[in-house]
């Protein structure tokens, strides 16, 4: 049995909390009353603390792995500094100078380092190339994460997630009403991107990065024509990237999202024995699509 300190317990981390709650000592790590509560609702220990405070961490028990989960709630790219790389470092100093320090990290970060490739394929070996100050912010902490545990003789991981869906994230409209613009979506079901750290850290798997993604990246078209038939309605109205970069109302971070495209391979995921409970978005979309079909 290992101790556990998730910091930054949200969608993810709550869904990793209780997958390893059975055989392990989990702690959540949430600043805000809503958050400890969910914490509990999943079944686990709560602690408030913040990652960018030092003093606040002392809260924390200490941990065999820490699961770095944490987010900047959406805002720009100076919150995001804060929280990802300033946060990350103040963790891994905080937890890695106690006298019980951990000794793995998993930081969870996201697909959108490797910028646009022209819908080609991307796996760990892909150089970066981050296009906003943000995803720049997401790159430089990855370093961080691999490089600043072994400063202290520990070792750390990332996790490189594709788009989280599921439970509370299957927004179903926005495919189903159109118009849905051309590109790859890579996913990955909440339950698989908390399953797949929960691989890495059981297995002490030591890779320095692992893509977390699904077996199909999907094109959006076929995707939303899918989508659409599986719950019998007309298919969605289409637009092409150039249609949809025609919008005067889109903002400069919308076009760029617009302009970036790849298909990410879960090879060395695959290869290392990790089993997807939602190998790809057919099995997932599974139970949004009878809750729509029934409501």
């Amino acid at each position: 049995m290992s101790r556990v300190a998730i910091l930054g317990c949200g969608y993810v981390g709550l869904e990793l909390g209780r997958q390893l709650r059975a055989g392990h000592e989990v702690v959540g790590v949430r600043r805000s009353d809503a958050g400890l509560d969910a914490i509990e609702q999943a079944g686990f220990e709560g602690v408030r603390a913040d990652v960018t405070d030092d003093d606040s961490l002392a809260a924390v028990p200490d941990a065999d792995w820490v699961v770095f989960a944490a987010s900047s709630g959406g805002r720009g790219a100076d919150v995001a500094r804060e929280v990802y790389v300033e946060g990350l470092k103040t963790a891994i100093d905080h937890f890695w100078s106690r006298d019980d320090a951990p000794e793995r990290l998993v930081y969870t970060s996201s697909t959108g380092v490797y910028g646009d490739h022209g819908g080609a394929w991307v796996d760990e070996e892909t150089p970066l190339s981050p296009q906003t100050e943000k995803t720049k912010v997401l790159a430089e902490a990855e370093r961080v994460a691999r490089e600043r545990p072994t400063e202290y003789g520990g070792h750390g991981t990332v996790a490189r997630y594709a788009g989280l869906y599921g439970p509370d994230r299957y927004r179903l409209p926005r495919y189903i009403d159109g118009p849905v613009t051309e590109g790859y979506l890579n996913m990955v079901h909440r339950t698989d991107a908390a399953g797949s750290v929960r691989f890495l850290l059981e297995g002490d798997h030591r890779h320095e990065v692992v893509l977390v993604v699904d077996d199909e990246p999907v094109e959006k078209w076929a995707f939303a024509d899918w989508l659409a038939e599986a719950c019998g309605v007309e298919l969605p109205p289409k637009q092409t990237t150039e249609e949809r970069l025609d919008d005067p109302e889109l903002s400069a971070t919308a076009k760029r999202r617009v302009q970036t495209s790849k298909r990410c391979s879960n090879d060395r995921l695959r290869e290392l024995g990790y089993e997807f409970a939602y190998p790809t978005f057919r099995a997932g979309y599974r139970a949004a699509v009878e809750s729509y079909v029934s409501d």
